[in-house]
């Protein structure tokens, strides 16, 4: 069997990074982040050939769990994943090491590996204390993040999950700003939370299932009442809300992203917020269609996503600090993937997915180059900066192309993902994607004025006059960045053909539960008597 059409890659991908922190932690303080960047590289290359090898209709065999003994079960199912590995790991409790991907993990893992390598290259210079220990946090959290995108156990997911929480909080913690203690501390109590609502949904359903499953594709299957659905349905958004994180539940975003290291504040932009926009795609959307889809679910999802858009956009455009202006982006674009997946329609879906690639490219951008201006001038305050398109030009052009992204331009990522999903959610709510379209305005209206005074105000700091431009390391950061940013602006074709089906399924999913509502009188009554007393 070819290694990129097999379970061990899936399984490397996972652990090689948890066995790189081992290495970088031994390497010591001066070994440490060479360790961490070989084993980044070695990470992102074995993973790029996914890519190319992706079979977007490839299925594989899993076991079910759903009337079947302790052990592993004798069914199996035919489910739409590829690089599948299923072996029994608590098989007493029907707890299986359950692996597999489709063309929306596939995406999310490969924003991972790309930016592993570049975030130890960019805190090559920016952190100098506790190098081993910062370097192996590092590696763990990628191992965690890989995890949450291919397991298809919920028990396994919801470790993975969790096992995030841990390095992320120590990189916050022990290596950010003058308030980290705080920001790291909210971080995890906001989305620690949200997860305890989301692991009592999950056990509802494997006692639901008869104790003797944890499988995904089995939880997919059940015979859920629309009460049930709605219940099992608020536990998981909530815990997915909180992580994307939808207004109002952003309030712990800013100041992570602030008090973050460079690496930090890269991952949690680039692949850590998308968690929560995959966990609605792949969990909380097809395992409670009669939940997703009711009226009343859809209108509040729709507006606290514009809600989020346009609030965002506003507080953003005040901000005194360009890292936190930056922060406050992310609830603004996050909410446009919240609108395409609540479209319900594959233009809506598509964009969502391309919003979250788009937006974990060119928002990382973002803060590499503010991480790299900190270690000139140890200064995030927009006021401090002005006129460095004189003193340092590759910077500065940089800098003009990440905002571009940023705010859509034609040609970048950021124009043909949003303007899909505005596209899907016009198709079906046409006052939320009118409001909703308003905030591409906005984000003209707090990214330029930012870029303005950093860049091409007048040089009046001495201290701007003669800090160094780029140098070869930052630029093989950025480079790989905007040649991807421009390749999905120009031509999103390949994305879009690896995504396609796996959207399909998601939606034929949410299309059917109306018919799912109608096909039995006591179902229908339920549903209705739900709708008119919620």
């Amino acid at each position: 069997m070819d290694f990129y059409q097999s379970h061990w890659i899936l399984t490397f991908l996972i652990f090689f990074p948890l066995l790189g922190a081992v290495a970088a932690y031994l390497a010591g303080d001066r070994g440490a982040r060479q360790a961490a960047l070989g084993v980044g590289i070695v990470e992102f290359l074995v993973s790029v050939p996914l890519f190319f090898t992706f079979d977007p209709t490839g299925s594989c065999q899993q076991p079910s769990g759903i009337g079947a003994m302790p052990g592993f079960p004798p069914e199996q199912l035919t489910v739409p994943m590829q690089n599948c590995v299923a072996a029994p790991w608590i098989a007493e409790w029907g707890i299986f090491y359950r692996l597999g991907m489709d063309g929306i993990s596939l995406f999310m893992v490969l924003l991972t590996t790309l930016l592993l390598p570049l975030m130890v290259l960019g805190s090559w210079t920016y952190v100098r204390t506790r190098q081993r220990s910062y370097y192996a946090m590092l590696l763990a959290l990628t191992s965690g993040v890989v995890g949450v995108f291919v397991a298809m156990d919920m028990f396994l997911f919801y470790v993975f999950w969790e096992i995030m929480l841990i390095p992320m909080y120590f990189l916050i913690g022990v290596w950010g700003g003058r308030e980290r203690i705080y920001a790291a501390v909210k971080f995890f109590l906001y989305t620690a939370s949200g997860s305890l609502l989301m692991l009592v949904a999950i056990l509802y359903l494997f006692f639901r299932a008869g104790g003797n499953t944890f499988s995904y594709f089995d939880f997919t299957r059940l015979p859920l009442s629309p009460t049930e659905q709605g219940w099992l349905f608020v536990g998981f958004a909530l815990a997915f809300a909180i992580k994307v994180p939808v207004f109002p539940f952003h309030t712990w975003l800013p100041h992570a992203h602030v008090q973050a290291p460079t690496a930090g504040s890269v991952i949690l932009a680039g692949v850590l917020l998308k968690m929560g926009t995959y966990g609605f795609i792949r969990f909380a959307l097809p395992l409670f269609p009669l939940a997703a889809t009711a009226e009343r679910t859809v209108q509040i999802a729709l507006w606290l996503g514009v809600i989020g858009i346009i609030y965002a956009a506003m507080v953003a455009a005040v901000q005194p600090n360009a890292k936190k202006l930056v922060a406050y982006t992310s609830v603004a674009h996050l909410g446009f993937v919240i609108l395409g997946i609540f479209a319900f329609n594959l233009q809506g879906m598509q964009g969502a997915l391309l919003v979250m690639i788009g937006h974990g490219l060119s928002t990382p951008m973002l803060f590499f180059l503010l991480g790299m201006l900190y270690e000139r001038r140890h200064s995030y305050e927009i006021e401090d900066f002005g006129g460095l398109a004189a003193s340092i030009p590759v910077f500065s052009i940089m800098l003009v192309f990440a905002a571009m992204a940023s705010i859509g331009l034609p040609g970048t990522s950021g124009f043909v993902s949003e303007f899909l999903a505005l596209l899907g959610t016009f198709r079906s709510h046409p006052y939320a994607a009118l409001f909703a379209s308003a905030g591409v305005i906005f984000a003209a209206f707090y990214m330029l004025p930012m870029v303005q005074q950093v860049a091409f105000n007048a040089l009046r700091s001495p201290a701007n006059r003669d800090i160094p431009d780029l140098n070869g390391r930052e630029i093989l950061i950025l480079a790989p960045l905007v040649v991807l940013i421009l390749w999905i602006g120009v031509y999103p074709k390949p994305f879009l053909d690896r995504m396609e089906p796996a959207a399909e399924r998601i939606i034929n999913t949410l299309e059917s539960a109306p018919r799912m509502m109608v096909a039995t009188t006591p179902v229908a009554e339920s549903v209705a008597a739900v709708a008119r007393n919620p």
